[in-house]
This record gives C-alpha cells, structure tokens and sequence, in this order.
C-alpha cells in the first residue's frame, strides 16, 4: 500500500470553508486545461479530499491511466496503473447527482467506501453509475470539456491505457469567495 498521506491532506484542508467560499480544480494536462466545479453540498468529503491531495502536489505529473472511448477518463493513481492510492479511503458519499457527460466522479473497488485518489470524468451519460459511485464535480465550460473528450479519443492499449501519455501536469485549486 502507498505511504499514507491522510494527515498531510487534513493540514492542507484546514482552511477549506464551503459556506464562503466556491473551488474549482485545474488540471493542467499535456492535451489542454481541465477546469473542474466541486459539488461540495452533495459531497463535501470527496470535494475536500481532491482539494488536500491536489494541494499537497498528489496529482502533479501523474497520469490518466484508463481511457474508455464514451465512457469515462480516469486518472489519479500514482502508479498510473490504477492499483494506488493515497494510503487511506474516504466513505461514499452517493448522490443524486447523474452521471452525464463531464461529471466528475470517484473510483473505487467493489467496496463502497474504498475511494482514495482515483476519479474519473464522464465522456457519455451511464445512469447504471448513478447512487453507485459519487459523484462530486462537473466540467466548468465547455473548452475543459473539449480536453475530456480529446484525452477520451486518445488510442489505447488492449488494458485501456493510453499509447501516448495522458498526464495532469499540474493540478491546482482555485478559490473564489461567494
């Protein structure tokens, strides 16, 4: 298992306010800039996970490991395998929230509460996901979805990984008062 990094996330989170403030995360990729809307009244927990793990420099230089053409992008493993994480999970926080095109999702394994890093964003609408994976952001214009969709058409390899890198250079939280 990865090194547990929990407590770095919980100090870089201490001042995450949701009631006076709204984040956007920015994945800055090799095919473009991914501009993400948290949804924290649905998921407060997850928003605030992405925000410390994003914060503490998790996802910089790490990959999108799994490309589905129609279904989904998912990045966020350090090993760019899909098998790692942070060293901790957070509980599933489902919603009501429906898993279209640009919705910003967590993976997990077949248990509920074994999210940690991983996340993925919708390239279709797959309604069998919904109540089932939490989801917790959305595209925030259509320029970040173009990104999606480009990294989404990307070749890949008989185990979905993408011939040709598809890395989150940087990912960074913007922060706006409300």
């Amino acid at each position: 298992m990865s090194r547990n990094r929990q407590a770095e996330v919980t100090e870089a989170t201490k001042d995450v306010d949701f009631t006076k403030n709204s984040y956007q995360v920015e994945i800055n990729t090799n095919h473009g800039r991914i501009l993400l809307d948290l949804l924290p009244e649905v998921a407060p927990g997850h928003c605030k996970n992405l925000i410390g793990l994003a914060r503490i420099g998790f996802y910089n230089g790490v990959s999108f490991h799994r490309v589905i053409s129609g279904f989904m992008i998912q990045g966020g493993c350090p090993n760019g395998t899909g098998t790692g994480g942070p060293g901790y999970t957070i509980k599933a926080e489902f919603n009501s929230t429906p898993h279209v095109a640009g919705v910003l999702s967590m993976a997990r394994t077949n248990d509920p509460n074994s999210a940690g890093s991983q996340f993925f964003v919708c390239l279709g609408t797959h309604a069998y996901l919904d109540k089932q994976y939490t989801a917790f952001g959305r595209t925030a214009d259509d320029a970040s979805m173009e990104v999606v969709r480009k990294i989404g058409s990307t070749p890949v390899d008989r185990n979905d990984k993408p011939v040709q890198p598809a890395t989150m250079q940087t990912v960074n939280i913007l922060v706006k008062a409300k």
